[in-house]
């Protein structure tokens, strides 16, 4: 196929975009910030993301143009688009992955279930909401926030002046008391043809995407569809183009909250790339481009994806190949190609299989190895 993607950033999302163009015969451009990010295999150009000439530079090598991440500047990502360059997920529908207070009120406007929530400007505001919800709540910065950063639990203004300084408002919302958290991947093409992969239970640890089950326990029927129809009413209502994923709270009384929004492939979705017919980085490529969608079938009945986090502090990830292989053979392993750092996202694995158990403990195993 005659086409060239471009990718805005070149972290590991980037990275994993790269098998599936070449499986497709899609030719991809990633928009680096250094010579040695995660992507580096296709960097064709390194630069500032935020610098209108850089972009439009880049964006002058390629016939679409796709992000890594959602940072991009909404008024380069409007000059773009006003000469003409093909932005999917275009400005309108990536102010609200950008904007946490307009993402708030966009999807309030939709009807959608979210957690209680307000707008605050002031110190009082924050303490009378706190007082309101049983004297604790969440606090996030409008943007700027990911991995549990610009996230924390207030239990009065004195906890939220620092975040005055750097912004007019603040969103505040009710602490939900959830038993646990879900996210449900869809994909939208510019035709409006959507796709949705089966819902899957996200575990955190400090704000982290930990571990995938895929699809998440006891979610057939009620918590399903509810997951699968709230996606599909932010993707059409927002006009996506791309992988999108809704992260969502379920609370012991039944409901069903959006949490976060994603426009782009996401850490929800990385165990597609072994457990689906069509992985969300191959959807992604196809959806950009307006092609037909893949099926998103599971290949096995349960699939669980753990992040390796941090990594091993006596040398690089491959270093410890050998034993991981041995010991799990069946697993799948991936490495991000990243400088191990406490915390940080440097790989991952998936195990799939018949038994929930077994596919756990197998994944969760073959994590330990680079500990």
């Amino acid at each position: 196929m005659d086409v060239r993607v471009g990718v805005i950033g070149g972290g590991q999302l980037a990275r994993m975009m790269i098998p599936a163009a070449v499986e497709l015969g899609i030719d991809i451009a990633v928009l680096g910030e250094a010579d040695d990010v995660s992507a580096r295999q296709a960097v064709t150009q390194v630069g500032d993301y935020r610098d209108l000439d850089t972009v439009l530079a880049f964006a002058a090598t390629v016939d679409v143009v796709t992000f890594d991440h959602e940072h991009v500047p909404q008024p380069l990502l409007r000059e773009l688009e006003a000469r003409g360059v093909a932005v999917r997920p275009g400005a309108d529908a990536l102010l609200y992955a950008q904007d946490k207070l307009l993402m708030r009120e966009r999807l309030t406007a939709l009807g959608l279930p979210v957690p209680d929530w307000q707008r605050v400007t002031t110190a009082e505001q924050i303490d009378r909401f706190v007082a309101d919800h049983g004297g604790r709540a969440v606090l996030k910065t409008p943007r700027g926030g990911y991995d549990g950063k610009g996230v924390r639990i207030v239990h009065g203004s004195a906890d939220a002046q620092d975040w005055f300084d750097d912004f007019d408002a603040l969103l505040i919302e009710e602490a939900v008391d959830f038993t646990r958290e879900l996210a449900q991947l869809v994909a939208r093409n510019p035709s409006g043809e959507t796709v949705l992969w089966p819902v899957v239970e996200t575990v955190q640890q400090n704000g982290v995407c930990a571990e995938v089950i895929a699809p998440a326990p006891r979610s057939a029927g009620r918590v399903s569809d509810v997951a699968a129809e709230i996606a599909l009413a932010v993707a059409g209502g927002l006009g996506v183009t791309g992988v999108l994923a809704v992260e969502l709270f379920e609370t012991a009384d039944g409901r069903v909250l959006v949490n976060e929004l994603a426009m782009r492939p996401h850490n929800s979705g990385h165990w597609t790339i072994d457990g689906s017919t069509t992985s969300q980085f191959e959807q992604h490529l196809r959806a950009v481009l307006d092609l037909p969608l893949g099926l998103t079938g599971s290949r096995d009945a349960w699939s669980v994806m753990v992040n390796i986090l941090g990594g091993p502090q006596d040398g690089t990830l491959p270093d410890r190949y050998p034993a991981a292989f041995a010991a799990q053979p069946g697993v799948k392993f991936h490495s991000y190609g990243k400088t191990p750092r406490p915390g940080r996202k440097v790989g991952h694995v998936t195990a799939g299989g018949d038994d929930l158990d077994d596919v756990a403990y197998r994944a969760r195993a073959a994590a330990a190895q680079f500990d």
